[in-house]
């Protein structure tokens, strides 16, 4: 996938890290009603008479009057167009980068380049405009963002900053400003460097289905920013490896246990890590506690608990908490990663370490295990923390003792490192060499399908599918 390595010592200095709901108008107030009778006298009652029909409009015409001092909020105004003036030059220049966009994974067909010729041809410069503008945004859309719909990134939930951080409008300016047409079109690929690799293999490439894993792949590049960051974890799910990552070089890559397809597949995710915690407590979730029956097995047997080092109590209401104190024997094992999200997923060691000698690695509850873990914890909290190399003996000898102590202890990062769950099926292996890997969760279909259909406008940044709270378990096998 990315950057692949070898394992060696490198010492650096700190690095940086990488609806609108309209407002209801509120109802006018309604007005108490008259008093109809005189003061004095009561008048004889007439013989009543049928009403007059009244029409929607009369009858509640008057709640659309706003009364005097009301205040009513507007309707939101519908965003601006993305337009810009071009000329016919300007416009050429598109077409032929356009033209060439397959080089990029990109199919032509997909940007209305029969509409953009046909103003280039008239004389209309409002026209021109407007279908130029139409092809730049389109083609910004895609080589930012990635061609693929939110529904076939399945479990994807990365929310992309590149539209924020580089506005369509912005891009569209400054390439009829000055800055040039193409040259800002391509410097929206993404700055990795397996990109550049994917887009050299898809040059040589002749098979079809190898071409389109190779575009799913380039695309899934796209997802994400731009730029990862000058230091970042990151860990191809299908490869089961970790790296270690700084600017663009790996300083260290793990073997890697992850989720097991179906409800406990590792999701797709962006987080920081804000923390290193050594000699971590596992509270045990419910799913086990009772549906697995650990909660009546500990207090039921509180030699085997001792022995496991499981802590058991019951509320008054029959509730039954599980804590796994800290030691070798703990799920955990002796370090996590504390990278906070919405679906409990964190970098964590494993007392069961045999497991990654295993080819096939699909094993966890979700979590990632992590091979030579208390090493990456180590290393973790120097280059989380070090202002230069004299600070890194200090470090060493403040972890040691908190290992040595047994005791939970949170250990800050003054440099939060950015951790990458990532989903590549065509990227680089640890050796350098492009390589196909298998697709685990079959996660492929979905994206390759969307490939064969035409282009999605308006598609969503977030997506709407289910947050699975994924928790690990006690599988040692």
């Amino acid at each position: 996938m990315v950057d692949m390595m070898t394992s060696r010592t490198v010492f650096f200095g700190g690095v940086a890290v990488v609806g609108l709901a309209a407002g209801a108008v509120p109802l006018a107030a309604q007005q108490a009603p008259q008093d109809l009778l005189s003061a004095t006298r009561p008048a004889p009652t007439p013989a009543p008479t049928p009403a007059p029909t009244q029409t929607v409009d009369q009858a509640f015409g008057d709640l659309a009057k706003p009364r005097t001092g009301e205040v009513v909020q507007p309707l939101p105004a519908p965003p601006k167009p993305i337009l810009a003036s071009w000329t016919a030059a300007q416009a050429r220049e598109l077409v032929s980068f356009a033209e060439g966009v397959g080089t990029e994974g990109l199919d032509p067909k997909d940007y209305r380049l029969a509409e953009l010729k046909t103003a280039l041809a008239g004389r209309d410069p409002i026209a021109l405009n407007e279908a130029a503008s139409r092809t730049f945004q389109f083609l910004v859309e895609d080589l930012r963002d990635g061609r693929t719909p939110m529904e076939a990134r399945r479990q994807w939930f990365v929310v992309d900053p590149d539209p924020d951080r580089m506005p369509t409008q912005m891009l569209l300016d400054k390439a009829v400003g000055g800055a040039g047409v193409a040259a800002t079109l391509k410097g929206l690929n993404p700055v990795n460097p397996d990109y550049g690799k994917l887009k050299a293999e898809l040059a040589l490439a002749k098979d079809p289905a190898r071409r389109k894993l190779i575009i799913a792949n380039m695309d899934r590049w796209r997802w994400l920013p731009q730029a990862l960051g000058k230091h970042y974890l990151v860990t191809n799910i299908p490869e089961q490896k970790l790296r270690l990552t700084v600017n663009n070089r790996i300083i260290k890559s793990y073997r890697t246990i992850v989720g097991k397809p179906g409800r406990t597949a590792t999701p797709q995710l962006a987080e920081m890590v804000e923390a290193v915690i050594f000699n971590p407590t596992w509270t045990v979730p419910q799913s086990i506690v009772k549906g697995e029956g650990l909660g009546a097995k500990v207090l039921g047997n509180p030699g085997w608990a001792r022995a496991n080092g499981y802590k058991g109590t019951k509320g008054e209401n029959g509730w039954i908490t599980v804590v796994q104190q800290p030691g070798p024997n703990n799920s955990l094992g002796l370090m996590k990663l504390d990278m906070p999200n919405e679906h409990a997923i964190f970098l964590h060691d494993t007392p069961a370490r045999n497991l990654f000698a295993l080819d096939s690695r699909a094993l966890s509850h979700g979590c990632v295990r992590v091979e030579n873990a208390r090493e990456l914890a180590m290393t973790m909290a120097m280059l989380g923390n070090m202002k230069t190399k004299d600070d890194i003996p200090a470090i060493q000898a403040e972890v040691s003792e908190i290992t040595k102590s047994g005791k939970y202890t949170r250990y800050p990062l003054a440099n939060q490192w950015p951790v990458y769950l990532t989903y590549f099926t065509m990227a680089s292996d640890v050796d350098g060499k492009m390589t196909a890997f298998s697709d685990i969760y079959g996660r492929d279909a979905p994206v390759l399908a969307s490939f064969d259909k035409p282009r999605v406008a308006d598609r969503a940044r977030k997506t709407d599918e289910e947050v699975v709270e994924i928790v690990d378990d006690l599988q040692t096998t």
